[in-house]
């Protein structure tokens, strides 16, 4: 049974369904997870130190290659890649600048171009109340807007859900100027269309519908290489896939590592019913051709009656 090493770097810290699949054994093969990278950088990680306040501003190719030395410190050679949001973005740089250290790329409502006016606008709102006034209340709010659909966040007349509880709670437990300084570096980051076509790692992207990221992501699949990418698209849901839907990616998930050669034959019956099941998944995401040599791009959407 072959094994890959498996690199997470993810704005919020949540990894944790990649420790589900293994434990209920639905792809049937092991993923040795080498490094949580959660909120996207050391300095960001529960219980990092608090950045000195003459530090150097870092830049988005700063945060790539502080990921090549991680790698090193580990005595990694290439590994697969999985981020989410602007994890996803500066993943992306990393395997853009060093190609031989990616095997393939799994983006969760990536990144790609520089930021828009209004996301320009809103991450500079956000730094100005961490200077100010630390993770308040109206900054975790516009967090959980921008990663969560409504449906999760609940309303007067439903709570929210377990999940962002626990999302603010984690919050409360980073430095306001640490998350400062990497929403100013991801503020000033570059545009990557141009250099796009130039991966052939394979890319597997994830979006939710409802994600203020969701055209992002489709302008993102429209720029790669369709030969070596695929998009799926998950309703009703935000940004994070990986919490508010994540039995949506395991199917997909499936297909993209058995081109890896980590899967062994096993009937589709066996496995926990999910969104994804073949009642409703997309008859393209199962071709042969789907995730091996002729990759190219699809889009499948998850029936909300399952």
């Amino acid at each position: 049974m072959r094994s890959v090493n498996l690199l997470s770097y993810s704005y919020l810290p949540f990894t944790h369904y990649f420790i589900s699949l293994q434990r209920n054994q639905l792809l049937d093969f092991i993923i040795h997870i080498v490094s949580f990278l959660a909120l996207s950088q050391e300095f960001l990680q529960l219980g990092a130190a608090q950045i000195c306040p003459s530090t150097s501003p870092y830049s988005a190719d700063d945060l790539a290659d502080q990921i090549l030395e991680v790698l090193n410190f580990f005595g990694l050679g290439a590994v697969m890649c999985m981020g989410v949001t602007a994890g996803a973005y500066i993943l992306t740089l990393f395997a853009i600048k060093y190609r031989e250290r990616v095997l393939g790329l799994i983006l969760v409502s990536p990144l790609c171009r520089a930021p828009s006016w209004t996301e320009w606008f809103y991450n500079k709102v956000m730094s100005n109340l961490l200077y100010f006034y630390g993770m308040c209340g109206l900054l975790k709010e516009i967090l959980l807007q921008r990663y969560f659909s409504k449906e999760v966040r609940g309303n007067a007349e439903i709570p929210e859900s377990d999940i962002v509880q626990a999302c603010r709670r984690l919050l409360d437990e980073r430095y306001g100027s640490n998350v400062m300084r990497f929403l100013q570096a991801i503020n000033r980051r570059p545009d990557l269309t141009s250099e796009l076509k130039r991966l052939r790692c394979r890319t597997l992207i994830f979006v939710g519908d409802s994600s203020p990221f969701h055209s992002e992501a489709l302008y993102m699949t429209s720029k790669l290489d369709r030969r070596f990418s695929a998009l799926v698209e998950v309703q009703a849901c935000g940004s994070m896939v990986t919490e508010e839907q994540p039995h949506a990616m395991l199917i997909p998930m499936e297909y993209f590592f058995m081109r890896y050669g980590l899967y062994r034959p096993c009937h589709l019956s066996d496995s926990p019913r999910s969104p994804l099941s073949p009642s409703c998944i997309s008859p393209e995401l199962l071709s042969p051709e789907s995730m091996g040599l002729k990759l190219k791009p699809i889009k499948t959407r998850v029936s909300l009656e399952v």
